[in-house]
């Protein structure tokens, strides 16, 4: 299905002003020909591009998993739980993108107790939990987020103390700027026509959250992970796989060439391995029908992925409660 540059970038939009602006100058031109008023769309962009360094964690984040201060497969591990959890509720990329974003600008603010990896838990949980609150318009409970192999089980209350403390890190700031924030405009410059929008945006969204794990991709900004998920995907099309990387930097004021390059060629690098992965992303539609059901259902669904039947509880540090061993009831 073609998407057209002006259904694209529709949301950058104001509501009240997207269908004039958009609607151009002469009722005979088609969707292919609407051009963006006045370079208002390339200024919005290019501020986000400005702006998007206020909403990554600092420039020496990467170095700190790289010199083994900080544990980079810890982080995978819990990006990967805070991935699965996102797909089996059926929520949005960007909510999975927005958690993901928040544990890291925490983990760069903030270092947690080495006790057992709960901390780290207790982090993504409160973490998808706010993603969550932002960007969907039915959230869950906070044990029906403790889904697909959590190693711990949180009272809600002691999930709300980390929401607090993640608010107070992030300066209350949780609407962020995100590869997410580009790629509709990056597809429209590659492909003007819309013939292949859909297609790119869709591929690329695939891309970024394959790749989020990897902690290499920290070194990049949204603008760059965005551009070069785009010329990715459009290595899927016949008619797009000759672009040249290296005009990417044109679609855009403040864009990088050296840094899209770089991204891209290690999104390459890793392209077989979300290949391979893709065949097990086409089942997970098939579980989200289930999933209102399971939200409505007693609190001992909230506990399918557990094992077995009677939890003991201890208390950590005097306000955090983790689940030991087997539960039966959630509170």
């Amino acid at each position: 299905m073609s998407v057209s540059c002006s259904q694209c970038l529709s949301d950058l939009l104001c509501g009240e002003d997207s269908s004039e602006i958009l609607s151009g100058e002469s009722p005979e031109s088609s969707s292919s020909d609407v051009e963006y008023p006045g370079g208002f769309i390339e200024e919005s962009i290019a501020g986000y591009i400005e702006d998007e360094r206020n909403f990554v964690p600092g420039v020496d984040y990467l170095s700190r998993f790289q010199s083994r201060s900080l544990d980079a497969s810890a982080r995978e591990e819990s990006v990967a739980w805070i991935l699965k959890v996102q797909a089996w509720l059926g929520f949005r990329p960007l909510t999975g993108y927005l958690s993901v974003d928040y544990l890291d600008r925490v983990l760069y603010s903030r270092r947690l107790p080495q006790t057992d990896g709960w901390p780290l838990q207790l982090l993504s949980v409160a973490c998808l939990s706010l993603a969550a609150k932002m960007e969907e318009p039915l959230v869950p409970s906070l044990l029906d987020l403790q889904v697909e192999g959590a190693k711990y089980i949180f009272e809600p209350r002691t999930i709300r103390r980390m929401e607090l403390l993640v608010l107070g890190v992030l300066d209350w700031r949780l609407r962020s700027i995100t590869p997410f924030s580009f790629t509709g405009f990056f597809a429209c410059k590659l492909d003007p026509a819309g013939a292949y929008t859909g297609f790119l945006i869709s591929r690329a969204t695939e891309i970024i959250l394959s790749n989020i794990k990897e902690a290499s991709f920290l070194e990049y900004r949204p603008s760059s992970i965005a551009a070069a998920a785009i010329l990715c995907a459009a290595n899927d099309i016949p008619n797009l796989s000759l672009v040249n990387p290296e005009h990417a930097e044109s679609w855009c004021d403040g864009l990088s060439k050296d840094k899209i390059i770089s991204c891209y060629r290690l999104m390459q690098d890793l392209v077989l391995d979300d290949s391979r992965r893709k065949s097990t992303k086409v089942l997970l539609p098939r579980l989200r029908v289930t999933i209102r059901a399971r939200m409505r259902s007693s609190g001992s669904d909230s506990s399918s992925s557990s094992s077995s039947s009677s939890y003991k509880k201890r208390k950590l540090n005097n306000c955090l409660w983790v689940v030991d061993d087997d539960k039966g009831n959630s509170e």
